[in-house]
């Protein structure tokens, strides 16, 4: 797995690239990295990394737009948001912007290649305390979804493949990814991660 590190902590950055290879059994390493956020996007674009790790609290422009950069020069690219803060705020802006996880900077190296890994296969991951502030009930205007729509995002919330959800549906795995793309639209999301964020914010899933 290449990574790109997108972070002003230098002292974060060298941490990885020297144990990242050793705790993952070199099945990890950082090939590139850069503190200017403004130069994330093309420094991914040229590496051409697997993923890419971005520092959300980063001098102007921020990581937020460096996420989106990457995102909208590279979505090939997997996105996955980090910050020293517990507050769900940035993550959330960082999902929106198209990141497809969130993990905190406290988190050891040798804990980091699960999730990425996940990441890479399709999954979006977000620490469950996190989640748990993110899905909290707000007053928020709900969405109007049918019956397969609700049962649709439930699925996605618990984390379920295309393929469970294609045989709990009983639907073809491409209907489940029009299913899934149609619902993002209508959730007005980018992506699985901030469909289930939404749903529980505007307690959706607790209908």
């Amino acid at each position: 797995m290449r990574i790109v590190v997108v972070d002003d902590h230098p002292l974060f950055v060298r941490g990885l690239e020297l144990l990242l290879p050793i705790t993952t059994d070199g099945r990890a390493e950082v090939v590139a990295s850069t503190g200017d956020a403004a130069a994330a996007a093309a420094l991914v674009s040229r590496c051409q990394p697997d993923l890419a790790l971005v520092d959300l609290h980063m001098p102007p422009p921020g990581g937020i737009r460096a996420v989106a950069a990457i995102r909208r020069t590279t979505p090939r690219i997997r996105v996955v948001a980090m910050s020293g803060s517990t507050d769900p705020a940035p993550a959330m802006e960082a999902l929106r912007a198209g990141a497809e996880g969130f993990l905190p900077k406290t988190s050891e190296p040798e804990a980091l290649l699960p999730p990425l890994r996940a990441v890479l296969d399709g999954w979006a991951v977000l620490p469950a305390a996190l989640l748990h502030a993110i899905l909290r009930p707000t007053h928020a205007t709900p969405v109007d979804l049918d019956g397969e729509e609700r049962q649709l995002l439930r699925a996605i919330a618990s984390g379920r493949t295309t393929v469970d959800i294609a045989d709990e549906l009983h639907v073809s795995e491409r209907t489940v990814k029009r299913m899934t793309a149609a619902l993002l639209r209508k959730l007005r999301v980018s992506n699985r991660a901030e469909a289930a964020a939404i749903a529980g914010h505007t307690g959706l899933l607790g209908e």
